[in-house]
């Protein structure tokens, strides 16, 4: 995973200094080796304030992860309608840096598979399928077979974009995950969804046969119906 290290900005408070200092080195460093000293040299504080602000290491870490997550939320419901869309877009190309600290900060928690990644996972899967559920009732996402198993896949390639990010830049031959990355995959991936990929359902009608004649074949004898003479 690429490295990111938050800059502190001398207009932000103490503690959201702190804060945005102990995402990236937590994004940087894992949660386990992060140092709060380092932390507080970054934020240009001291320890004691540290400890001050959020209690002990795992306090700040609560906070890095509702303020995180929380950002992420937003931008969620922000990216359903087109015009949040294009404000989200607007942000993120003009501030990258703050971004990516957040998506490092996400792909570190799933890949050490931690109580965080987990509360992180399972509140994106249940935005999506809230989000889904919510534009096919308003004509705004066309119906779907199942929402929830839907919410999981359109959650699981979001989150592959954010701990994969060095694997599908280089893939487009870029240096590192950033703005030119989201350029490349905005039209793309939005046509995925707008149109479909195939130009018939050839596909959709084979896959539906095959798991009908398995639930069919895995299904229970019916012993409550007796056989009739021949």
């Amino acid at each position: 995973m690429r490295t990111t290290k938050v800059s502190a900005p001398a207009d932000l408070t103490a503690q959201a200094r702190i804060r945005d200092a102990a995402i990236g080195h937590f994004a940087t460093d894992g949660f386990d080796k992060a140092n709060l000293r380092a932390i507080a040299a970054t934020a240009g504080v001291s320890a004691a304030l540290v400890l001050h602000h959020f209690g002990s290491k795992d306090g700040l870490r609560g906070a890095c992860d509702d303020y995180v997550l929380g950002d992420l939320m937003r931008t969620a419901h922000d990216e359903t309608s087109p015009e949040g869309l294009q404000d989200v877009m607007r942000r993120y190309l003009s501030n990258a840096a703050d971004y990516q600290s957040h998506l490092d900060y996400i792909g570190r928690a799933i890949k050490e598979d931690s109580p965080t990644a987990r509360r992180f996972v399972d509140t994106i899967v249940d935005e999506s399928e809230a989000i889904v559920i919510a534009g096919i009732a308003d004509g705004s996402m066309r119906p779907c077979s199942d929402p929830r198993a839907l919410a999981v896949f359109i959650a699981m390639s979001s989150l592959a974009m954010m701990t994969l990010g060095p694997v599908v830049a280089r893939s487009l031959g870029f240096d590192a995950m950033g703005p030119a990355v989201l350029q490349r995959m905005a039209l793309p991936s939005l046509e995925l969804y707008t149109h479909g990929l195939y130009t018939d359902d050839s596909f959709l009608v084979a896959t539906r046969q095959a798991l009908a004649a398995v639930q069919t074949s895995d299904s229970p004898p019916d012993i409550s119906r007796k056989e009739q003479p021949s």
